[in-house]
């Protein structure tokens, strides 16, 4: 009779064993997947463009982007990325990437910001806008964030993007924190990383603009967040809204000192 239970028990702790070495294969096979074709990201397509179009003379003013204040002064552009989302006394907003180089294409180039807001992801100029930003993320890739939360209005938008962070809503009732306030979480053979905290280097918040590999597309923040939504059953926000900005200070206060591998390349 022991003899029979210390066998279940052996086959017991077996299945237990093969099972957490199954679910660690899973989520290492993923890193490799994601480590191969980090080499040959399609993302690199886009930074090139970026930059062309920095320097390029277009809109109705016919001017480049190379006067653009993104936060450490006109023209400037290394580091700017790990210190955004933060606040603009020229436009008395806090701006995110998008939402800054969108005030640089009205100011400098004569575009018409509002429409631009309004057009799709992936047409007009919102292709133009995904490539500036993706190249803009890989000049400040290997630093640390380091969003300020100096100004009143920063503060405020930390706190406006938690209370969005655990708002519950839609058919589902879902909310971000559905999905990414645990640790340990998966859907199918994907990682959720715990937001609610500092998830590590290039996890999260760190890892976008992204080139999304399952459909050929390449994503900034701004289009990430909107797809949460979609999720969520929300309707989507608008694009560079106080409601994404927001979520993007919470998010990326809350990643302080982790390194960026934006452009990174996902799923």
């Amino acid at each position: 009779m022991k003899h029979s239970i210390s066998i279940l028990l052996a086959a017991g702790l077996m299945s237990i064993s093969l099972s957490s070495l199954a679910q660690k294969t899973a989520s290492q096979g993923i890193d490799e997947y994601r480590a191969m074709l980090q080499d040959g990201n399609p993302a690199d397509l886009f930074e090139a463009k970026g930059e062309s179009l920095w320097k390029q003379k277009r809109g109705p003013k016919n001017a480049s982007l190379e006067q653009c204040d993104l936060g450490k002064g006109p023209g400037v552009y290394k580091g700017v990325f790990v210190e955004l989302p933060k606040y603009f006394a020229d436009t008395g907003r806090v701006q995110d990437m998008e939402s800054r180089l969108l005030t640089c294409m009205e100011t400098l180039q004569g575009f018409n910001a509002a429409e631009i807001a309004k057009t799709a992801f992936g047409k007009g100029e919102q292709v133009n806008m995904t490539a500036l930003a993706t190249w803009l993320a890989a000049e400040s890739k290997g630093m640390k964030f380091k969003l300020s939360q100096a100004h009143q209005a920063e503060k405020t938008f930390y706190e406006v993007g938690k209370r969005l962070f655990f708002q519950r809503g839609g058919p589902h009732d879902f909310a971000c924190a559905s999905c990414h306030a645990e640790d340990g979480k998966r859907i199918r053979l994907q990682d959720l990383p715990n937001l609610t905290k500092n998830p590590g280097d290039g996890v999260g918040f760190a890892a976008w603009p992204a080139y999304r590999v399952s459909n050929g597309q390449m994503w900034g923040m701004q289009q990430r967040l909107n797809d949460c939504y979609r999720q969520q059953r929300f309707p989507y926000p608008g694009f560079a809204s106080d409601a994404t900005i927001a979520l993007g200070v919470y998010l990326g206060v809350n990643s302080q000192g982790s390194a960026s591998i934006a452009p990174a390349i996902k799923r």
